[in-house]
């Protein structure tokens, strides 16, 4: 008979992507994937580091899971991801009811440690290794079988931005080399996949062999089965000419680019040691939407980084006036332990929420204003899936809006003619256009 793993992820895409590839692996052992915690033989929780509590998130869910198996067998305990890197010994000290720590770095072991684990002794796996392990995972086909899909070209980070850990539980850039990328990509197309998004801590930082992203997106652009490339996640400092170029002719590069600034201040990027300034941020900026003024941005905003004064956050909302962002993420700044921030005194509580409330006020009016000016046109979606109730589609536009819509369970995996009647701030509605004639925004 069988085993059952349960994965539960939390965080980035990477993470979604990484969770994808531990079941491919597992399934080489025996193992079956269950929506259902209870029935499980295997509980793996795949964990990231970059949000505020990040560790006591982890001991509440294993909390969960000993409730659930308080009359049951245990099942196999595995926490991985970059929680697991960071806090390794200390969370086998902390929960005897862990029995496997594994970073992300190590996943190309999780077999072996499933395999030869004994309760007698507790096992830690958080070598660095990212070579190692995507050669072994390439030798494991990816089969997420859906119209988007994740892969991972990049891992790791040589930046240090004094907040951030990825440095630290991801360890040093590694880029994935290219005949491997290729190969899954080609594997993910045949298996339906219509979307690719690539995945990097710092995506537009690979080389590998004197090849840049550019190379790759150029070479996915042939495999005639995808239809849309994405990427993320992008540092202002590796927007290379080459990679700006290539919206000049790209005819499957999506026209949204999620590019973090942190914040509009020049001093505080500074703090932050970010390694860009608003001036070199505002001309790549400008460069891409003179190739195409139907490009678009995306960001993220740490609110009230130490040393952040009125002046400095003004001049966040002054960028954000000026760019108009259509999807951004923003963050009061935590701390997390072992950055150079972590030892930075923090900003009133009261200051900090007032100041999130005004960005989160303004990035969601330029939201809303793009999604309204969208109502009564005709854009292109992609089908991913039904919704929960089955009643409608759920699918993406060009910028990565949710849109939903009636449609067939057939329409999933093909991009729809969609005209949008009617939108809110984070979503459009619409319908299908059965005349494929008709102009699309």
């Amino acid at each position: 008979m069988s085993q059952k793993i349960f994965i539960k992820t939390f965080g980035c895409q990477m993470n979604e992507y990484d969770s994808n590839r531990i079941y491919d692996a597992v399934k080489e052992i025996g193992f079956e994937k269950t929506d259902r915690c209870e029935d499980a033989n295997c509980y793996l929780l795949n964990t990231c580091h970059i949000r505020d509590k990040a560790s006591e998130k982890v001991y509440h869910e294993i909390g969960r899971v000993k409730k659930i198996f308080r009359s049951k067998k245990k099942p196999l305990v595995i926490v991985a991801g970059c929680v697991a890197q960071a806090e390794n010994q200390e969370m086998l000290k902390r929960d005897p009811y862990i029995d496997i720590i594994i970073g992300p770095q190590a996943y190309h072991k999780i077999n072996d440690k499933i395999l030869n684990f004994t309760e007698k002794q507790k096992v830690e796996e958080t070598e660095f290794d990212a070579v190692s392990k995507f050669e072994y995972l390439s030798r494991i086909k990816n089969k997420t079988g859906k119209a988007t899909s994740f892969l991972t070209i990049q891992e790791g980070c040589d930046k240090f931005c004094n907040f951030c850990v990825v440095p630290y539980t991801r360890g040093p850039e590694y880029s994935r080399p290219f005949d491997q990328i290729m190969n899954e990509a080609k594997s993910l197309a045949n298996q339906g996949c219509k979307e690719i998004i690539l995945l990097g801590q710092n995506v537009n930082a690979y080389f590998n062999n004197g090849l840049r992203l550019s190379n790759i997106i150029n070479e996915i652009e042939k495999i005639k089965k995808i239809e849309r490339i994405r990427y993320t996640t992008s540092h202002p400092k590796d927007m290379t000419e080459d990679l700006v170029e290539i919206y000049k002719y790209s005819k499957k590069l999506m026209p949204l680019i999620h590019l973090p600034v942190q914040s509009g201040s020049d001093k505080i990027l500074n703090l932050m040691n970010r390694k860009h300034t608003i001036k070199e941020y505002l001309k790549t900026f400008e460069r891409l939407k003179k190739i195409n003024p139907l490009i678009e941005f995306s960001s993220d905003f740490i609110i009230s980084y130490p040393g952040e004064e009125e002046k400095d956050f003004r001049e966040t909302l002054n960028l954000i006036e000026d760019v108009k962002f259509i999807n951004s993420y923003s963050f009061i700044f935590s701390p997390r332990p072992g950055t150079v921030a972590d030892r930075l005194k923090t900003i009133d509580k009261k200051i900090s929420l007032k100041r999130l409330e005004k960005v989160q006020e303004k990035l969601y009016q330029n939201q809303i204003i793009k999604n309204k000016s969208l109502e009564n046109k005709i854009i292109n979606v992609l089908a991913e899936n039904q919704t929960g109730d089955r009643t409608k589609i759920f699918g993406r536009s060009e910028y990565m809006t949710s849109v939903i819509f009636e449609g067939n369970k057939k329409d999933i995996g093909k991009i729809l003619q969609i005209k949008i009647t009617k939108s809110n701030r984070n979503t459009l509605f619409g319908k299908v256009i059965d005349n494929p004639k008709q102009k699309v925004a």
